[in-house]
C-alpha cells in the first residue's frame, strides 16, 4: 500500500490539554517530521496554552505547524478549529477568553453561541461523540457584545451563555473540561475519543451537521478518525452518509494524544487523575485498539483508503490557512508621552532631567556618551514606550512611599539609572549596555523590579487601572510534577492505598534517581519488580515534568497597545483581582513580547520599615542613598559571618565564603554576591579567585586588552558582562555576538550551538595569537556561566541591600529584627533564630502580653527609663493560628485602658472561647492569671462565640476554687514546649539544654565547644534540625544545620551517608551526630559518619525545619 506524503495532521493534543495529552510538543514534532508528515496542528482543549512550544518545536523540526484549538461548548459537540488568517486567530483568542473568564481558574464555559459570533475565518472540524445526540441545536443564536461579554466592559456576573437544551450531551460536554468530581462511565467516555460510534438515531446527528453547516459553510468539515478498530468500515458508511446528507465534507484526522504508542499508559493515568479514577476504570471505557499515537502514512493510506478525498482535505485545510505566530505584532502602549509628544522625546527629556539630579556637579562626560549611545539603540529598536512604562511604575510606586529598586541587567542600563529606575551609578562600575539590549540579541529587554512585598499589590492594581484588564495581564507560570505530586498522582491512579502512598511520599526528596525511587517504594511495600511496581516506575519517571496547570508568574506583567486576548487568551488568577494569560515568559521571549518583572522582596519591606523605626524612636530619617559608606565596623561584622537575618548572604554558603573572602568594600560585596553561584562554581572560578585575592598578585595576561577585562576580578571572570567582553577582546565578537554565546551555552542540549561558538571562539583567538589552552579555559568558564552567573550590575544592585541590612543590623539590631519579623515570610532563617541572634547581640525580647502587645512586633523603652536604647516586645502576629482580626480587636479593646483580669478582657474584646484559648496557650494572658495554666482553663470558660453577656461578665467566673494550686504551675519543659507550639520559639531555656545532662555522659560537645577541638578530630555532637539543604552545584552532599542551647552547627552529609540513615535525616528534628570535625580558614563544620535519632526525647516539641529552599 503506497502511503500519503502529503498527510498533514490535524487533530493533535500536546501535554499543555492538562491530563489528557501525553507527549511533549517537540516529542510530537520530531516524530511527525520522522514520519513525513508534510505538517502537524497542535489543537489542545479549549487553551492556547502550549501553542508557542509547539511553534519553537516546529522550527527545530522544520516542520510546518498548524494553530489550532478543540473547543468544547456547553450547549453542543466539541469542534476543532483552525484560524485561516491572523484577525480569525484573534477572534480564536477572544472565544476561549470569553469561556476562561466566565468561570473560575483552570475551567472554561465556551458556548456554540461565543463561536459562530466570532468564528468568521476560523475553518471547523465538527466531532461527532459520545454519547448519543438526542436533543436538536439550538434554534436561535444569542449574540453577545463583547461590553457584555468581556468584564473589562461591565462589571458585576457575566452573563451566561443562551439558553440551551438540557441533558446528556450538554452534561457531559461540560464535565468533560472540568477537572475531577467525574464519577459516571458515561462523562469518563465522553472524554475518551470515540471509537466505538454508536449512533441510535442518525437525526440527531444530522440535524447538528445541517446548522453546523448553516453557520460555518465551505469552512465547516466532519473529522473522522479510524482507529484499526473492528467496527471502523461501519463507521465510515455511517459518518460518509451523514456527510453527503447534510454536505458537510470528511476531513482525516488521527485524534493524537501522544507521539508514540508507548504512552498509551501514561494518557490512561492522566485521564484517570483528572477523572478521580483508576487506570483500570478508564481502560475499560475504550477499545484496547484505541490507540492515538502519530501513525506512519503508510498505515494512514491504508486505513483511510475507502475514503482518500478525506485525506486530500488535510491539504486542502491546510492550504487555506495562511497564518503563523509569525505574523504576531506587538505594540506596547504608547499613551504615557503627553499632548501627543512622541514617546522618544519624552523619554529624552526625563532622561536628562534625571542625569542632571543624578549628577547636580556636572553630568560627565562618559555618561553623556553613554545615554547618546542608549537612546540612539532605544530609538531604533523603537522600545522608548517600554522604558516609560518602566519609570512611570517606579514614580507610581514612589509616590505612594513604596520602597522599590531596579535590578537584573536592567542595571546596565544607564538611562534606567537617570530614570531612578536603578540605583547602580555607571559611572562607578564598568557596565555593559549590550548585556541588556543590542541589535543582534534579536530579543526583547527585560527590566526587574524589586518592589516591598506586602506593598507589591498597590502596584499591580495600578497596572490593571492604568490600562484596563483588556489591555494588562500577569504572564501565567507552567506548574510541573515535581516528585511528590508525581508519586501521589500516579499512586492514586493504580489503586495503590493512600496510606502506602502517603507513607513512600515522605520517604523521598525532590532529587530522586530511578534506583532512589525503587528502593524508597520496596520500603514502602510497594515490590518494584512486581507488575504494578514496574507500571508505577515508569509512570513516575515519564509523567516527572508534565505540566499539570497554569499559575501566575511571581510579578511578570504584559501590556499592549490594543487589546491583550487577541494576543493570547485571558484567564481568572486563583487571587482576586488578577487576570492571566495562557503564555508564560519564556513564550513572551521566544516571540519577543516585552513584560515587566514587577517583583515583591522581603528585605525592602524590612528595610522600610527599619528606616520607619529609626526615624520615630531615634529621630534618624534615612533612606538607601544616605546609609553611611564604607563604615569598617559594619564590614568587620561581615568578615565574621555574623550575617544572619541580612540579605543575600545570610546562606551556609554565603557564610562560608565571607572569612575567606572578606569583603572590606562595596565591590567586594558585589563579587561576594556574586561568587556563591552556580556559573562560578561549575567554571572552577572560586578557588583560582581566592588564591590571588589572598596573594594579591595579579596573573600575567596574553594582551592588554584582556587584563582590562579580568584585572578587577584577579584574572578570573565572576560575571557574566566579563566572560561576554572575554569573547569580544580575545575572540573578535561583536557584544550581541557575546551574548548569543552566553545564551547558547544556557541551552547546550540544542545540538550545533555549542560547537559553532566553540569553533569561533578558538579560532578569533588563535587568529589574534593567543594559546588554545587559555581559549579552552575560557570557553569552560563561559559554558559554567549559562543562566546561572550574575551579571554585575544585577550583583551591584543586590549588593546595595546587602550592606544596607548589614548597617542596620550592626548599628540598631533591635530595629532590624522587629523589621524583618514584622515583614515575615521572608529570607533564610525562621523568626526563632531571627529573636535568638537578637539576643545575643544584646537585645532584650519579651514575649507576647494582651496588655503590651500590638498586632506587629514593637520596640519599648526598656524597663529602667534610663537608656535610651529599646527591647523589642512580641507582637500577637506570633501566635500560630490566630487572625489579625482577632488581634486588632485586643489592641483596640485596650485604648480605653489595661485589662484588668480575664474577665475584663473577655467582656471588652467580646472574643470567643477559640480565640481566647489561643491567646491563653501562647502565654498571651498570664499577667492576668498569674500563670498560663490557670489562664487555659479560665479560656475553657468562656462561650464558644461572643454573645450580648459572656459567661465571665454573668457569672464572676475567676480560677476554679477547687483545683489545687500546685497543678496550675507548669514546670520550665513544658513551658518552652508550649512555647514552641503557639509561636514557633521559646525566650526561655533551649529545649535541648533539658537533655543535656543524658548528651554530657554521652561526651556530646556543645555548639560553643566545637572551637576548642582540632581539625580532623572525631566529635559528637547533637541538636535539633533547624534547616536542610542540597544545592544543584553540591554534588548530592546535603548540608545540616543544628541548634543547640549554646548556638548553631554545619554538618556535611555525603551521599552514601544520607542514603543509609535516610529515614532518620530526611524526618527526625533532632539529631545526635558522630563525625569529624573540619575546621578550614575559619569555616568550622562536622562530616557526618553517623546520625541517631534523637527525636524521642524531645517528643511533642511543634519544630519546623526550613528544608531544601
Amino acid at each position: 500500500m503506497p502511503s500519503f506524503p502529503n498527510y498533514i495532521e490535524l487533530h493533535c493534543k500536546s501535554n499543555f490539554s492538562f491530563l489528557e495529552g501525553a507527549s511533549h510538543a517537540d516529542e510530537l514534532m520530531e516524530r511527525a517530521a520522522e514520519l513525513g508528515y508534510a505538517g502537524l496542528a497542535i489543537t489542545d482543549r479549549n487553551s492556547l496554552a502550549g501553542i508557542v512550544r509547539a511553534h519553537a518545536a516546529a522550527k527545530d523540526a522544520n516542520l510546518p505547524l498548524i494553530v489550532g484549538a478543540e473547543l468544547h461548548p456547553v450547549d453542543g459537540p466539541p469542534v476543532v478549529v483552525w484560524p485561516s488568517d491572523i484577525a480569525a486567530y484573534k477572534r480564536l483568542c477572544r472565544i476561549i477568553t470569553r469561556g476562561r473568564l466566565r468561570r473560575e481558574k483552570g475551567a472554561c464555559e465556551i458556548s456554540w453561541t461565543d463561536i459562530v459570533e466570532l468564528g468568521e475565518g476560523l475553518l471547523a472540524g465538527l466531532l461527532l461523540r459520545q454519547p448519543v445526540v438526542d436533543e436538536l441545536p439550538p434554534a436561535d443564536m444569542q449574540y453577545f457584545s463583547d461590553d457584555e461579554v468581556l468584564p473589562w466592559e461591565k462589571s458585576g456576573p457575566l452573563p451566561s451563555p443562551a439558553p440551551v437544551p438540557a441533558g446528556g450531551l450538554q452534561a457531559a460536554s461540560h464535565a468533560a473540561d472540568l477537572l475531577g468530581d467525574i464519577d459516571s462511565a458515561e462523562e469518563i467516555g465522553f472524554a475518551l475519543p470515540a471509537v466505538d460510534f454508536d449512533v441510535r438515531e442518525d437525526a440527531g446527528w444530522l440535524a447538528w451537521l445541517n446548522w453546523f453547516r448553516q453557520h460555518f459553510g465551505d469552512r465547516g468539515y466532519l473529522c473522522v478518525a479510524l482507529h484499526r478498530g473492528v467496527d471502523d468500515q461501519e463507521l465510515v458508511r455511517r459518518m460518509r452518509r451523514l456527510s453527503e446528507s447534510s454536505q458537510v465534507p470528511l476531513v482525516a484526522t488521527g485524534d493524537v494524544f501522544y507521539h508514540t504508542s508507548e504512552r498509551s499508559l501514561l494518557h490512561d493515568c492522566l485521564l484517570a487523575t483528572r477523572f478521580a479514577t483508576t487506570i483500570d476504570r478508564v481502560s475499560t471505557q475504550r477499545s484496547s485498539n484505541s490507540l492515538h499515537h502519530l501513525r506512519p502514512t503508510t498505515e494512514i493510506a491504508r486505513m483511510f483508503q475507502s475514503i482518500p478525498e478525506a485525506l486530500e482535505r488535510t491539504r486542502e485545510i491546510a492550504n487555506r490557512i495562511d497564518f503563523s505566530l509569525e505574523q504576531l505584532r506587538y505594540q506596547y502602549p504608547t499613551e504615557l508621552a503627553p499632548n501627543g509628544m512622541p514617546p522618544i522625546d519624552y523619554l529624552k527629556r526625563l532622561t536628562w532631567e534625571g542625569a542632571k539630579q543624578r549628577y547636580p556637579a556636572g553630568v560627565p562626560e562618559k555618561i553623556i556618551d553613554l545615554l547618546r549611545h542608549e537612546m540612539r539603540l532605544i530609538e531604533e529598536l523603537r522600545y522608548e514606550a517600554y522604558f516609560l512604562t518602566v519609570w512611570d511604575l517606579v514614580r507610581f510606586a514612589r509616590s505612594r512611599d513604596i520602597l522599590c529598586q531596579g535590578r537584573g541587567s536592567a542595571a546596565n542600563s544607564v538611562v534606567c539609572y537617570c530614570l531612578g529606575v536603578t540605583s547602580v551609578d555607571p559611572n562607578q562600575l564598568d557596565l555593559l549596555f549590550e548585556r541588556f539590549l543590542s541589535r543582534e540579541r534579536n530579543e526583547a529587554p527585560d527590566i526587574d523590579i524589586d518592589f516591598e512585598h506586602q506593598r507589591r499589590e498597590e502596584v499591580l492594581q495600578y497596572i490593571y487601572e492604568k490600562y484596563g484588564r483588556h489591555r494588562a495581564g500577569m504572564t501565567a507560570t507552567v506548574i510541573r510534577y515535581r516528585t511528590k505530586s508525581t508519586i501521589r498522582d500516579v499512586g492514586r491512579a493504580l489503586g495503590i492505598s493512600l496510606d502506602q502512598i502517603d507513607t513512600l511520599s515522605k520517604l523521598v526528596d525532590a532529587r530522586l534517581s530511578e534506583g532512589t525511587l525503587a528502593d524508597r517504594a520496596r520500603e514502602s511495600g510497594l515490590l518494584p519488580d512486581s507488575e504494578i511496581g514496574k507500571r508505577f516506575l515508569y509512570l513516575v519517571e515519564n509523567l516527572h515534568g508534565f505540566p499539570r496547570h497554569l499559575s501566575q508568574h511571581v510579578g511578570g506583567m504584559v501590556m499592549t497597545q490594543d487589546w491583550l486576548c487577541e494576543l493570547c487568551p485571558l484567564e481568572n488568577a486563583s487571587m482576586e483581582g488578577r487576570t492571566v494569560i495562557e503564555w508564560d515568559k519564556d513564550d513572551l521571549d521566544e516571540l519577543g513580547i516585552l513584560k515587566v518583572d514587577c517583583l515583591s522582596l522581603g528585605m525592602l519591606s524590612a528595610i522600610h520599615r527599619a528606616f520607619d523605626l529609626l526615624e520615630k524612636y531615634y529621630a534618624r530619617p534615612m533612606t538607601l542613598a544616605t546609609v553611611p559608606e564604607q563604615d569598617d565596623d559594619v564590614y568587620a561584622m561581615i568578615c565574621r559571618a555574623d550575617t544572619i537575618g541580612v540579605f543575600q548572604i545570610e546562606s551556609r554558603a554565603q557564610m562560608s565564603m565571607l572569612p575567606r573572602l572578606r569583603p572590606a568594600c562595596f565591590y567586594d560585596l558585589v563579587i561576594e554576591v556574586a561568587i556563591v553561584r552556580p556559573g562560578p562554581i561549575q567554571g572552577d572560578m572560586v578557588h583560582p579567585y581566592l588564591k590571588a585575592r589572598r596573594s594579591g598578585i595579579q596573573p600575567e595576561y596574553p594582551t592588554e586588552e584582556i587584563r582590562q577585562v579580568l584585572a578587577k576580578t584577579m584574572g578570573v571572570p565572576i560575571f557574566q558582562e566579563q566572560a561576554m567582553r572575554l569573547a569580544v577582546v580575545a575572540a573578535g565578537f561583536t557584544p550581541g555576538e557575546a551574548d548569543q554565546l552566553r545564551r547558547a551555552m544556557a541551552a547546550w542540549r540544542r545540538p550545533g550551538l555549542i560547537e559553532q561558538f566553540h569553533t569561533k571562539l578558538l579560532e578569533g583567538m588563535k587568529a589574534r595569537g593567543l594559546s588554545l589552552e587559555f581559549a579552552e579555559r575560557v570557553y569552560s568558564q563561559l559554558k559554567g556561566f549559562g543562566e546561572y552567573g550574575f551579571p554585575e550590575s544585577h550583583a551591584a544592585s543586590f549588593a546595595l541591600l546587602v550592606y544596607v541590612s548589614c548597617w542596620l543590623k550592626h548599628h540598631y539590631p533591635a530595629v532590624f529584627c522587629v523589621a524583618v519579623l514584622n515583614s515575615q515570610p521572608m529570607g533564610f532563617y525562621a523568626p526563632a533564630q531571627l529573636v535568638r541572634d537578637a539576643r545575643e547581640h544584646g537585645v532584650t525580647v519579651v514575649g507576647v502580653d494582651v496588655n503590651a502587645s500590638n498586632w506587629e512586633c514593637t520596640l519599648e523603652p526598656l524597663p529602667n527609663g534610663e537608656s535610651r536604647e529599646f527591647q523589642i516586645r512580641l507582637g500577637l502576629c506570633m501566635i500560630r493560628g490566630l487572625a489579625q482580626q482577632v488581634g486588632q480587636q485586643v489592641v483596640q479593646a485596650r485604648q480605653t485602658g489595661a485589662f484588668l483580669d480575664l474577665a475584663d478582657f473577655a467582656r471588652r474584646t467580646r472574643l470567643g472561647r477559640a480565640a481566647v484559648t489561643s491567646l491563653a496557650e501562647a502565654g498571651g494572658l498570664s499577667t492576668l492569671t498569674g500563670n498560663r495554666r490557670a489562664a487555659y482553663w479560665q479560656s475553657l470558660a468562656q462561650e464558644k462565640s461572643p454573645r450580648e453577656l459572656s459567661l465571665f461578665e454573668a457569672t464572676g467566673a475567676d480560677i476554679d476554687d477547687s483545683i489545687p494550686d500546685s497543678l496550675l504551675e507548669m514546670q520550665e519543659i513544658e513551658e518552652v514546649y508550649a512555647d514552641y507550639e503557639t509561636t514557633g520559639l521559646s525566650l526561655r531555656a533551649h529545649p535541648v539544654s533539658f537533655v543535656r545532662e543524658q548528651l554530657s555522659r554521652l561526651q556530646v560537645t556543645t555548639a560553643a565547644g566545637m572551637k576548642a577541638v582540632e581539625d580532623g578530630e572525631a566529635i559528637r555532637v547533637a541538636g535539633l534540625v533547624l534547616m536542610r539543604q542540597r544545592p544543584s552545584t553540591a554534588k548530592g552532599i546535603t548540608f545540616v544545620t543544628l541548634e543547640d542551647e549554646t548556638g548553631s552547627m554545619n554538618l556535611v552529609l555525603r551521599q552514601a551517608i544520607w542514603e543509609r540513615h535516610y529515614k532518620i535525616a530526611r524526618r527526625s528534628n533532632a539529631w545526635l551526630v558522630n563525625g569529624i570535625l573540619e575546621n578550614r580558614e575559619g569555616i568550622v563544620h562536622v562530616v557526618v559518619g553517623r546520625i541517631d535519632d534523637l527525636s524521642q526525647q524531645v517528643s511533642g516539641l511543634a519544630l519546623r525545619s526550613r528544608d531544601f529552599h
